[in-house]
């Protein structure tokens, strides 16, 4: 996750309480997804941005998540994430953002 992204995360929270922000990612890999997962529950774990440090605890889920795919209208999951789930390793992501919940989130 970029510095500015980063930064706006943390101003959210600030303005609107950690516990009523839910944050979706959609990166291609599992691997990518858990470091952005990390970033906004654990803080960033790179040391880099400005959540180095701080512990948000967010509610963090990927678009191809069944939590998430489940609230979003059918036709418009499927116009704008329905080819993804095609190329991507659904079951890794899933698996890695369990994880990460499990481990760092205090909202979910």
């Amino acid at each position: 996750m970029d510095l500015e992204n980063q930064k706006r995360v943390k101003d959210f929270a600030d303005e609107y309480g950690a516990e009523n922000l839910v944050v979706i990612l959609g990166a291609a890999e599992g691997e990518a997804a858990g470091l952005a997962a990390e970033t906004v529950t654990a803080g960033d774990p790179t040391f880099a941005g400005p959540l180095t440090g701080v512990q948000l605890g967010l509610s963090v889920f990927h678009c191809c998540e069944p939590e998430f795919k489940n609230e979003v209208d059918e036709d418009i999951y499927e116009d704008q994430i329905g080819m993804m789930e095609m190329v991507l390793n659904i079951e890794e992501i899933v698996e890695e953002m369990t994880d990460i919940r499990k481990e760092f989130c205090k909202y979910c």
